[in-house]
């Protein structure tokens, strides 16, 4: 067998003094450390926590999961955003239940085979849950690796992802892989940060090339960011006498699939936005919301909200469309822009 990289041992030893108490850790149930790196994958890990022991208290098991409808399980989510990481989620529970008994499998490739599931989230689940020896490379894992080794292939990159996958692989520590991936991904979390890494503090500094040559913070090298989309949002909010309000599902591929919001129109840009107000106020006396801006990964969207005050809800004029108590809105999985929005003013 050959011998252990030196960071390997070095990088235990500070695990060891330094992890994290969270919750997931207390756990070696593949159920429980699946739902964390989920959870976790575009989310802090302080606000992640409380999704984490919220989605324990209302599923604690893969069935209960299962069995429970989506509209629950979008709720329960809401607020974290990337939606489709909650109905991958529920899917993938269905498959165990349906597939596998309700038993999470214990194999890397039928864990890789779930839905929602990649290389990252089966070989973080396989080493930490099953003690299977497969090194887990997440964005943590990428920086580290990279200025430990000063790559200067960008890490999304076929040859930069290429490059990651070996070095990681070969400095994983075989006897305890659920260990040394966390291990790995603490490091990058705590030490080895995006902008001013604490390298004073880092167990591994007398190995990293970057470190030595001053230039840590160049790593890790990236290919053109993806070219930001603007949308034009207007949402037009109908109260009745009888203080109820529409709301439609988000159904297709678009963003927020499964969420409910209120009638929409979206516009090409903001010249066509005010085109469309204008034609608007023929038929409703509108009260207008200033324009608000929510960013997602690839999106900014530009949000004006339009309320009315209406005899009869316009029910047939939109497709879907459901009307409910005004009060009942937040018994519904809301978008983060409407949450956001609602819970900045009075009343409506």
């Amino acid at each position: 067998m050959a011998k252990p990289h030196p960071i390997t041992a070095k990088l235990s030893k500070w695990f060891e003094k330094n992890l994290r108490p969270l919750p997931w850790r207390n756990s070696s149930n593949p159920y429980h450390i699946w739902l964390s790196e989920v959870i976790l994958q575009q989310t802090r890990v302080d606000q992640g926590t409380a999704y984490y022991l919220r989605f324990i208290e209302l599923f604690p098991t893969v069935r209960d999961l299962a069995k429970a409808h989506e509209d629950v399980v979008l709720h329960a989510w809401q607020g974290l955003g990337y939606y489709s990481r909650a109905r991958n989620l529920h899917a993938a529970a269905k498959t165990i239940v349906d597939k596998h008994q309700g038993e999470f499998p214990n194999e890397y490739a039928t864990i890789r085979d779930l839905k929602g599931i990649g290389d990252y989230t089966a070989s973080a689940i396989s080493s930490i849950a099953f003690g299977l020896p497969h090194a887990a490379v997440d964005g943590n894992v990428n920086r580290v690796i990279a200025r430990l080794f000063s790559i200067e292939d960008p890490v999304d990159s076929p040859t930069g992802k290429k490059q990651i996958a070996a070095l990681a692989e070969e400095l994983l520590d075989i006897k305890n892989p659920g260990n040394h991936n966390q291990a790995m991904m603490e490091l990058g979390a705590l030490i080895c940060t995006p902008r001013k890494p604490n390298c004073s503090s880092c167990p591994v500094q007398v190995h990293c090339s970057g470190f030595t040559s001053k230039n840590q913070e160049h790593f890790p090298v990236k290919q053109g960011k993806t070219k930001v989309r603007n949308r034009f949002f207007s949402y037009l909010i109908f109260i009745d006498k009888n203080q109820e309000t529409l709301v439609r599902k988000r159904e297709g591929k678009d963003i927020w699939q499964g969420l409910h919001e209120f009638p929409l129109i979206e516009s090409k840009n903001a010249k066509e936005q005010n085109e469309l107000h204008n034609s608007l106020e023929a038929r409703y006396k509108f009260k207008y919301s200033e324009s608000y801006t929510h960013l997602l990964s690839h999106q900014r969207l530009h949000i004006v909200f339009l309320t009315c005050w209406i005899e009869e809800l316009p029910v047939d004029d939109w497709n879907n469309a459901i009307r409910i108590k005004r009060d009942d809105l937040y018994q519904y999985a809301l978008p983060r822009a409407i949450t956001r929005y609602l819970s900045s003013i009075i009343s409506l």
